[in-house]
Parts: C-alpha cells; structure tokens; sequence
C-alpha cells in the first residue's frame, strides 16, 4: 500500500448508523494526495522543502522556535550564556549569568528524524516523481542533499563523528535490529562527505540569487566554513598535550589531514568571492552605518548569502521587542535582555591599529582622563564597533541613547570623588541635571544595560518594529562574504600563503573604516580577533573557540581571569565646581559586570558533547564521546 501524506486532520462526530459507516468508508479521501500526487507537484515539493529549511537547527537565532520534531529550541537567549554578552533581562533567567561550568549535554544534538525525513524525501522523488522533467528533479534532490550536508556538519561541530545515514533504515519486523543499529563514522569522514557532496550538488542547485533558498554559493559556502573547521581541528586538537581522541577517529582528526582541508576551505571561498555574484557591502558612505546595513539591510544587500527570513506581517519575530535599548523602547513589557561585554567592546582596535582598550585612566593611574561628550571615548575605532553596539551617546532610530550611570561628586575634605547613582531610571540629581539616564547602566534593575552596552547588530531600525502589534522581519544570516573573506584569510594564512591572506583581511577592515593595506604582516592572533568583531552576535564565536582548542583557556572557569569574567563600563558626569578642565565633564569606571556571578568554565569534556543515555542504550555500537 502506497505511503500517504495527510495534509490536513479532520475531526467530526462520530457515525452511529452502520449504513452511514459503510458509506462513509467507501469515499474518495478529498484531503489526502498520493506519493504521486505529492513528488510530480512543486509546489507540494516547496512545501516540503520549506519545512525542511525552517528546521535547520541553530544555537542562537533571532526567534523562539520549537521544530515539533526533535525537540530543538532556537533561542536567541543563548548569546547570554556563551557569545560577548550577558543577560540583563528578568531576573527569572539570571541562571545565564551564573553558570559554574558548562554542562557535557550543552549544545546537544541528535536529530536522525530530519535525516529520516529527508532521506525518504530523497527516495520517494525518485520513486515516484515520473512526470517532472528532469531538471526539477535534480535540483529538488541537490536542495534535500544540501540540508542533509548542512545537517552533518550542525552534528560533527558539536558531536565529533555520527552514524552516517544516507538512506531509509527500515525495521523488518524479525526482531532482529542489528542492521538499523549504526556505528558513529570517523569525524574526518563527516567533514569528508560535506565537502563531497557540496561538489556532486552545487551545479544543480539553481535558485540564482536567492537568500533563503540554497544555490551554488550557499552550498560552497557550507563548504568553506565546514573545511576550515576540520583544518582547524586536525592542527589544533593536536597540538594540545594530550590530543582528544578515541581509538577509532570518531573524535579526532589526523594532523597530516589539515593542509588537504585548508586548501578546500580556500578554493571554495576564492569561488565565491572570484566568480559568483557577491560582493562586500558598500552601499552607505557612513562605514558604521554600512556595516550594520550590511547584516540587517535586505534591499541591494548583495553580501548576504543565506538566511532564515521573516516576512512582515506572516513571519515575524520578538528579537527587536526583547533587546532594544532601554531608553528608547515603545510599547514594550521588556527589553534589554542580552547585552554586549565591555570585553568586545575592547576587542575592536582603534583605526591607528593600536590595542582596544578604552582609555579611562592617565598613564599614570593618578587621574581619570575626562571627556566632553559619553561617546568620545570611543572617537577613532574601528566603525564595526558602531555597526555591531549602542555605546552611550550613540544613535539609534533618530534618537541618541543616554547611558549614564551616576555622578561623581568631589570631595574636597578627602581629595577623592563620591559616587552617587540613583535608585531609579531616568532620575535628575540635586543640581537639576541627569542623575542616572533612562538607559541606565544599573547595577540591579532588570529589563536596563547592565554593563554599559546594548546590541545593535539584528536590532530592526525601522517605526514601532519593537511593539508587540507589529514586531520584526530583520533576518537572521546564516551565511555572508564577510565570513567568507574571513575564512580564505585564515586558510591563506594556515597554508604559508601570508600575501594572499592580508589581502582577504585588509578588504574587510578597508571596509571599517582601516586605512587601505592596513596591516602589512598576520599572526593567527590577529586573524582570530579580527572574526570576534566582523562575526560577533552571528553564532560564530563558540565555534571559533572549540575549533582552534583554546575554549578552555579562554573561559578557563577563574575569576581573575578576565577573559573568563563579563565586563562593564559605567559612565558618570563629574561634578567639580570651580575646575573648568573637569566639571560637567564625563569619566568611566570599569568592572565585572554586577549580575554577572560566575566566571565561564569550559572543561575539556565540553568539546564534544555527551551522547545521551538513551541513543547508548538502544544502539550499543554507539561509543561514548571523551571524558564523558
């Protein structure tokens, strides 16, 4: 009997008269299509696929989303727990700021009832799709293969090797189920079979210039970001004392194997940006406002690659409702949930190319240095700290965003400042002028700027688009040049070829506001900063960390670690009668960000995450990840 797809469930009263019954049984279904029905249709064919694009699993996203299938929450919440931010939103989820160590089971995934799915979508259009042409039917089966791809590579990055599963597994009924139980493939062989299959599909993809449906370029680009993680994992894993293995290279990638990767990882980049129809965004004069245009601007956006799309008013989103900025929001409940670090903030260099870090202190220590305005301090910086943060002063929606925390009144009886902030938002102290703005920061008021910051990047610019009757339709990318000159530069620079690598990297800081050729010589360090800035918020900075194997370094779980610590910055207005050089004046403390309560331990068990119980118990092929 022919599989059948119930397209829509219907329910009704049940027949009492057994005449009616036989009736009844004997109709033509009217809301139920066959296989043919189904894989000759394309647009049950687009409907199909659309379900499958709508559940490419994502740590971070713009949406709250729960597939229905594998048990998946999207959640944009998690740049709290491990992106340059932290949760400044209701108190009821503080728990973000306060994780002692990451769990083994974090960023879990284990979804085969997609790769099920789409394996019997890859079966039945051959099966039964006899009357389309040709080409449809291998530009459908490239798009299920493609997801299929992307699919492997979500698993690999967190799980190291998998079963691969290429086609239906299915149960016989004897009682014997030794042939559905699959052992995990080599992590080399996952990565092996994203890179293949990209180069059996990419020339029957189609879709010429569409974002949200995979062509060509979508398809090389998985295959550049996906070879530069396994070029990355067989040079670093092994370098660490004791490389994480198992015996049979479901974890672990031999060092020999990185040159073949970074090669790939180049050659498909260099495709992109050589020959297809991409270019870096260029389109406002402003390289602040260009930059954050070049993320969230769809109109001539020719950077953007792929993305989850939302459509006003169909499919929209709460990102810009939850984490505008305090001060300026319109009708919200909430706002300012996750926001920006201090430490990122410092990790954009000043345009002269020297160190990040804000000047808050004379040379030596004696003084603060005072500045006219709260947004001075962070005059001459690279133009992607604006495109990406709403630092205070700084403009959003037509408004400026005031973000002072208090006053420091002088002293004169002890020769130091008192810090003074008010106990509310958007208060005015004794001298009738602002005590702590309506954007806070504030050290204990939920739903304000903890540290100082808010998000700009993914924040919709346009009227009301933070209200709960309109929302937003920015969309969430997946994919952009930027990422992809970011990978030819780093697998230029792995491969000895440095002249080619400063110039992927020195195109995207021209692009901020750098001077031309800007940087005449590349470490590895450099190039690891420059993707924390042009990628930040973007679902790439965890990866980046478990990849080059510095993540337990980095966030090595010890408070006087500051890379392991949240940081803020807190402007105040310097009262000082009688000084004309400091009074009305601003200077800025920095701290740990005061709701942030413990410092990020990632332990070596968290770079492959712990296969669950369940898949152990019923497949015992299935070999536990490393120090799980």
């Amino acid at each position: 009997m022919k599989r059948l797809y119930i397209l829509c469930l219907i329910t009704g009263s049940f027949l009492l008269l057994t005449g009616c019954m036989k009736d009844w049984l004997d109709r033509e279904p009217r809301t139920i299509l066959s296989d043919e029905q189904v894989w000759n249709d394309p647009k049950q064919i687009t409907a199909l696929l659309a379900n499958f694009y709508d559940r490419i699993p994502s740590e971070t996203g713009l949406g709250d989303v729960n597939d229905g299938a594998d048990g998946r929450l999207f959640q944009w919440r998690n740049m709290a727990n491990y992106d340059e931010a932290m949760w400044s939103g209701q108190s009821n989820e503080d728990g973000r700021n306060n994780i002692t160590s990451y769990g083994f089971g974090s960023w879990y995934l284990w979804n085969y009832s997609y790769i099920r799915d789409i394996n019997l979508a890859l079966e039945n259009i051959e099966k039964y799709g006899i009357s389309l042409p040709d080409e449809s039917k291998k530009q459908y089966s490239a798009e299920l293969r493609f997801l299929r791809a992307l699919n492997y590579f979500n698993l690999v990055k967190r799980m190291g090797g998998v079963p691969l599963v290429t086609k239906q597994l299915i149960y016989d009924y004897s009682g014997n189920v030794a042939d559905l139980q699959q052992p995990r493939a080599k992590e080399s062989e996952i990565y092996d079979f994203i890179g293949s299959e990209v180069d059996a599909i990419k020339d029957q993809l189609g879709n010429a210039g569409s974002t949200s449906r995979a062509n060509k370029y979508t398809a090389l680009a998985l295959k550049s970001r996906a070879m530069l993680y396994a070029g990355s994992i067989a040079k670093y894993n092994n370098l660490m004392p004791v490389p994480i293995t198992t015996p049979g290279g479901e974890v672990g990638i031999p060092a020999g194997m990185a040159n073949a990767y970074y090669q790939k990882a180049l050659d498909a980049s260099k495709e992109i940006i050589n020959s297809g129809p991409y270019t870096l965004y260029k389109n406002n004069p402003d390289p602040g406002e260009n930059f954050y245009e070049a993320v969230t601007k769809k109109a001539t956006n020719r950077e953007v690659i792929f993305v989850k799309d939302y459509l006003y008013p169909t499919r929209r989103h709460w990102f810009s409702y939850d984490n505008i900025a305090r001060g300026i929001r319109e009708d919200n409940l909430g706002s300012s949930s996750v926001v920006p670090s201090l430490n990122l903030v410092e990790s954009f260099e000043y345009l002269d190319g020297s160190n990040g870090a804000l000047k808050i202190r004379t040379p030596d220590n004696s003084d603060y240095i005072y500045y006219n305005s709260p947004s001075d301090i962070f005059a001459n910086k690279d133009k992607r700290l604006y495109g990406t943060i709403i630092y205070p002063a700084a403009s959003f929606k037509g408004l400026t965003v005031t973000i002072q925390a208090g006053v420091m009144v002088w002293n004169s009886g002890r020769n130091a400042y008192d810090m003074i902030e008010g106990s509310d938002l958007g208060t005015t102290y004794s001298d009738g002028k602002l005590l702590t703005a309506s954007s806070g920061p504030h050290r204990s008021i939920q739903e304000v700027s903890n540290t100082g910051f808010y998000i700009r990047k993914f924040i919709d610019p346009n009227d009301k688009t933070s209200t709960r009757g309109i929302q937003s339709d920015v969309w969430w990318v997946w994919f952009r040049l930027g990422e992809i000159y970011l990978n030819a530069g780093e697998a230029a620079f792995e491969l000895g070829q440095t002249g080619d690598a400063l110039l992927y990297i020195n195109a995207l800081r021209e692009r901020a506001g750098f001077g031309a050729n800007s940087l005449t010589s590349l470490t590895i360090d450099r190039i690891r900063n420059e993707r924390r800035v042009e990628l930040a918020f973007e679902d790439h900075r965890l990866w980046d960390l478990k990849r080059w194997r510095i993540a337990d370094k980095i966030w090595n779980g010890n408070a006087s670690n500051p890379d392991a610590m949240i940081y803020a910055l807190y402007p105040y207005r310097v009262i000082r009668p009688g000084d004309a050089n400091r009074d009305g004046k601003y200077i800025f403390v920095k701290m740990i960000a005061p709701r942030f309560r413990a410092p990020r331990f990632f332990q070596l068990g968290n770079y492959y995450t712990a296969i669950n119980q369940a898949v152990l118990n019923n497949n015992p092929k299935i070999i536990r990840n490393p120090f799980h």
